[in-house]
């Protein structure tokens, strides 16, 4: 699931994050909130997982490292 969710984040920052697994993406500029919305979009259909927008809140999925965590507690749920 990791590398999935990497190679999702990767493709739409069109970076290679793995070595900034705790590196804030929107402070860096690699993230706005259009990329935002493809992210959410791709991990809901890879994923089958479901991230309302009202409960979407940016601080929880502001580095790689934190996006794998919420997708790995929306995925066990």
């Amino acid at each position: 699931m990791e590398k999935e969710v990497l190679a999702i984040l990767e493709n739409i920052s069109g970076e290679d994050l793995s070595n900034q697994m705790d590196d804030n993406y929107f402070d860096n500029g690699l993230m706005d909130s259009m990329a935002t919305v493809y992210l959410v979009l791709a991990l809901q259909d890879k994923f089958g997982i479901n991230v309302p927008v009202s409960e979407f809140d940016r601080s929880k999925w502001d580095t790689p490292n934190k996006v794998i965590e919420r997708v790995k507690e929306l995925a066990d749920n």
